[in-house]
């Protein structure tokens, strides 16, 4: 008996609090590209040709790999690398976000981060793919990057217990609201992509 309480047990969360989201995705994320542009034109680099050049600029740009507060997907179209100002705001919304999971009674999730910066060869070969893909993107300046609202990483218990899954629509509605308020306090321009499933970001 024992045995089945403790799994049982180890199967709870505490009851789910406190999760408005916003009133609509497209109304409150809908930071068109010439702001993402103007941002990233005055915070980023110059765009730059290939990978190659990219991990030879070492001053102007950080590196970003899967950690506690995000996992960086298998990027196909773009490299890890950010400004260091993007890259702290990357952290920052990975880290509310695990943070406001805990205080609204949610085991914890990372967000998924699927694109960063892309070189003029990148975007030359996702073009062949997908003819919308922007020839004037902010992802050329180091200063944006894509986080999904489809596909979040659980995260595992390190003790081995057993925690209930949340599903990808409430985990979108908690990420609408770190996104939300850092929107408002003026750390970034936020655009909701529906067909991509992502949201939009660049640093401000």
């Amino acid at each position: 008996m024992s045995g089945c309480k403790e799994k049982d047990m180890s199967l709870k969360m505490n009851e789910p609090r406190n999760i408005k989201g916003v009133i609509s995705y497209k109304r409150s994320f809908g930071d068109l590209n010439d702001k993402h542009l103007q941002a990233a034109h005055a915070l980023g680099i110059r765009p730059i040709s290939s990978r190659e050049e990219a991990e030879q600029m070492t001053d102007g740009l950080v590196h970003i790999e899967t950690n506690d507060h995000y996992v960086v997907d298998s990027l196909t179209h773009s490299i890890p690398y950010l400004v260091p100002r993007a890259g702290t705001l990357l952290d920052s919304i990975g880290l509310i976000f695990i943070d406001s999971l805990t205080n609204k009674g949610l085991n914890p999730n990372q967000i998924v981060v699927t694109s960063v910066l892309r070189t003029r060869d990148d975007v030359k070969r996702l073009r062949r793919r997908n003819g919308n893909a922007s020839e004037n993107s902010a992802h050329f300046y180091g200063t944006t990057f894509d986080v999904s609202w489809k596909r979040f990483a659980k995260v595992e218990d390190p003790d081995g217990r057993l925690l209930q899954a949340v599903g990808a629509d409430t985990l979108k509605l908690v990420l609408s609201e770190v996104l939300r308020d850092m929107s408002k306090a003026d750390k970034c321009y936020v655009k909701y992509e529906l067909k991509q499933g992502c949201f939009h970001i660049t640093t401000r």
